[in-house]
């Protein structure tokens, strides 16, 4: 199976019944889901497993993924501060779309406080099906990317 058909999601207590609902859509749709957790309602802090998924989508490992807390707003801060990695919260079809087409986005975000079963699968349906556009966008995202080997490098001169 190719690396596009191989999805990792995660959530956090709150994020746990819509990451359930998502992680079989996926499954019944015909792609391979990683489930990084959480699998029980005991509280956990999102940043645990928002910096897992993001860390491997950071590293390759998978082409995309998908995170799930009560607004969606904290893992998409948690997703984007891992190297490579673009993450949006998608609370509608338009944001769904140009996540990709525009930003090139490997990680969307949900909130289960805000998005039910049936939209987030639709949304997740548009993201899915959504290339980026490169075009007037692509060096919009190289800014973006350098911005991560900037500071890195700041970091790194700074710690010597």
């Amino acid at each position: 199976m190719d690396k596009s058909q191989r999805i990792i999601i995660g959530a956090d207590h709150y994020g746990l019944p819509l990451k359930n609902v998502i992680r079989n859509y996926l499954i019944q749709k015909g792609y391979q889901v990683d489930d990084y957790g959480v699998n029980e309602e005991t509280p956990v802090d999102y940043p645990d497993v928002g910096a897992k998924v993001a860390e491997e989508v950071g590293a390759g490992k998978y082409a995309r993924g998908i995170l799930v807390c009560g607004t969606g707003a904290g893992m998409a801060i948690v997703a984007n501060k891992v190297p490579g990695v673009r993450a949006v919260c998608v609370m509608d079809p338009y944001t769904a779309e140009r996540a990709v087409a525009s930003n090139n986005a490997q990680i969307i975000t949900f909130g289960s406080q805000i998005t039910g079963p049936s939209v987030a699968e639709k949304l997740i349906d548009i993201w899915l099906e959504s290339e980026f556009q490169g075009g007037r966008s692509a060096p919009k995202v190289a800014k973006i990317d350098g911005l991560d080997e900037k500071y890195r490098a700041q970091r790194a001169s700074e710690q010597e």
